[in-house]
C-alpha cells in the first residue's frame, strides 16, 4: 500500500512538473530561462538533491538550455517527458512470485 501511494505521488508530481514545463515551453520560453538559472543559482548541495529528485524535468531544462538545434531539443524533451509519463504511470501491479501457494 505504500509503495502505491510514492508511486502516485511521484507520478502528480512530475505530471504537474511537466504540464508546466509544457506550457511555459508554448506560451513563455522565457520562464524556462529563468527557472534554469534560478535553479543553477541555489547552493550545490541543494541542486544535487532536487536534482535527483525531479531528475527528468531537471534534464529536460538542461536540454532546453543547449545551443542544439530547435527540432532537436524538441524532440528530447517531449520524448523525455513521454517515457518519464509511461515510466511512472501507476499500474496495478500482478500477483508476486512466491506468494501464490503451490498446489499439489
Amino acid at each position: 500500500m505504500t509503495n502505491r501511494v510514492i508511486n502516485l505521488l511521484a507520478f502528480a508530481v512530475l505530471t504537474l512538473l511537466w504540464v508546466g514545463f509544457i506550457a511555459a515551453l508554448l506560451f513563455n520560453r522565457e520562464m524556462l530561462d529563468v527557472a534554469w538559472q534560478s535553479f543553477r543559482g541555489w547552493p550545490l548541495l541543494v541542486q544535487i538533491v532536487v536534482g535527483l529528485l525531479v531528475l527528468p524535468v531537471t534534464l529536460g531544462l538542461w536540454i532546453w538550455e543547449t545551443s542544439w538545434p530547435l527540432i532537436v531539443r524538441l524532440i528530447l524533451v517531449i520524448g523525455l517527458a513521454w517515457v518519464t509519463g509511461y515510466t511512472f504511470f501507476p499500474r496495478k501491479s500482478g500477483p508476486q512470485t512466491g506468494t501464490t501457494p503451490v498446489e499439489p
